[in-house]
Order: structure tokens, then sequence, then C-alpha cells
């Protein structure tokens, strides 16, 4: 499986272990040429990033996509040691495609191995393949929404995997127990009511959700292409506090 490293300078001596997986809408990502902004956000605030691609033969398809980041994560849990430290945090995360993977993941996690998960980062989680919310809805842009629509078909090849809970996390009605979440959208975001939905539920069953909504003028849904912005700082600065008050 192909993955990327990036390291940050933090000094503490138990640093969180993140598994990131970036976007594109359950597409067949181009080799990147570039870091990914959000997974450098979150290794400025200290964390070691494993940035993992588990497209490959699937073609980012339910379930097995979600199946081989599974692996990737238990893979994680065995090599902590090598990456970071036995005692590290261990975090999924994730934006947009991505954030459904992560969301997945913690579900998954939950399930497999209970307590095991110190948190998952959720960044505009593609969670809803109904595509209803008004800020859906509202976007203007008519090619994001063509792209996500495009992606559900593709990531759901068969009907009845929309309704299963790993697939579309949104419609999972057996939450209590999660791991820990940081939700982040903005008021620009298309995804944004299904990702505020989402921290929503995760709060009313029990579990600890910290939800943040950034000012249009940062250029958060730069994020969708992988294009920095003034962004990247508040999402460093989230996460250095989210970390800090996981119960690890």
């Amino acid at each position: 499986m192909p993955f990327r490293i990036y390291e940050g300078t933090g000094k503490a001596r138990v640093r969180p272990l993140v598994l990131y997986f970036s976007g594109n809408a359950f597409g067949a990502a181009p080799p990147r040429s570039n870091d990914a902004p959000a997974a450098l956000a979150m290794a400025e605030a200290g964390a070691l990033v494993v940035e993992a691609d588990c497209g490959g033969p699937s073609c980012n398809m339910f379930p097995g996509s979600l199946e081989k980041a599974f692996d990737a994560l238990k893979h994680l849990f065995a090599k902590r040691k090598r990456f970071a430290n036995l005692r590290s945090p261990v975090l999924v995360a994730g934006d947009e495609a991505g954030g459904n993977v992560a969301a997945s993941l913690a579900l998954k996690a939950r399930d497999a191995m209970p307590g095991e998960l110190a948190g998952q980062v959720l960044l505009s989680p593609m969670l809803d393949p109904r595509m209803v919310t008004i800020s859906f809805r509202s976007a203007d842009d008519i090619g994001l929404q063509q792209r996500w629509a495009d992606g559900w078909q593709h990531y759901l090849a068969k009907a009845s995997d929309g309704q299963h809970p790993y697939a579309a996390p949104c419609l999972c009605t057996r939450l209590m127990g999660t791991a820990p979440a940081l939700v982040m959208t903005s008021d620009d975001d298309p995804l944004r009511d299904e990702g505020l939905d989402y921290a929503e539920c995760l709060r009313l069953a029990g579990v600890s959700v910290k939800s943040k909504i950034l000012p249009a003028h940062l250029g958060w849904t730069g994020l969708y292409d992988g294009r920095d912005g003034a962004w990247r700082a508040h999402v460093s600065t989230e996460f250095e506090q989210f970390v800090q008050e996981l119960p690890y």
C-alpha cells in the first residue's frame, strides 16, 4: 500500500500517531507531487502522520477500500513503537471522502478493537449519499456537486451498500462508544451540514465531540483540490488542542 510520512518538529515524549486519508471523492487520485496541507497541519502540531492510499485494486469501492484501511490501521498499531511510541495515542483522520473512511474506521475500530482508537479527525467528511442538506443544495459549484454524486455512485457499487453504517456513517443509529471526534468545516462549505449533523449525532450518543466552523474567507474549500490556505494554521491549532484534551 502506498504511504507517505509527515514528521512534525514537536518535542513531546509521547506524540500522537495519525493514520490519514485524503479526499478525491472516491476517485482514483493521481500520484501526489506535493504534500497534503491537512496532513502537514497535524504534523506541525506535533503528530507523526501516515498518509495511506487505500484505493488500489479495489478502486475505492465499498467494502474493499475500507477493509484495506482497517488493515493499515491494525498494522500501525502493531508497528507503533517503530513509528512513534508504545504509549502514543493513535487517531484516524481524513478530509472529504477520506473523512468518510476515517469515520467508518472509527466505527469499525469500536466494534473490532474497542477502546484502542484514541480519536477521529473529520475535515468536511463526505458522509451522506442522499446529498439533500441545505448547504449541499445551496452550493454554487455545480462541478463539485456532480463530482460527489459520481463519487457516491462509484463507491456504493450496490444500492444496498448505502444503508450500511460503515459506508454511510451518517445513517448509523448506534454511535455510542465511538472514539472522540474533532469535526471541522467552514461557512462556505457544501459539506458543512452533513458534517455538523454527524457531530450532533455523536454528541447525542454520548461521544465527546469538538466541532469548529471556520469563516469563509480562509479558503477552506481549497481542501478539495489539495490547495493550501490560511485554514491550515487553524486545523493545526484545533488538532493540537483536541489531542491535549484526549483521555489517554
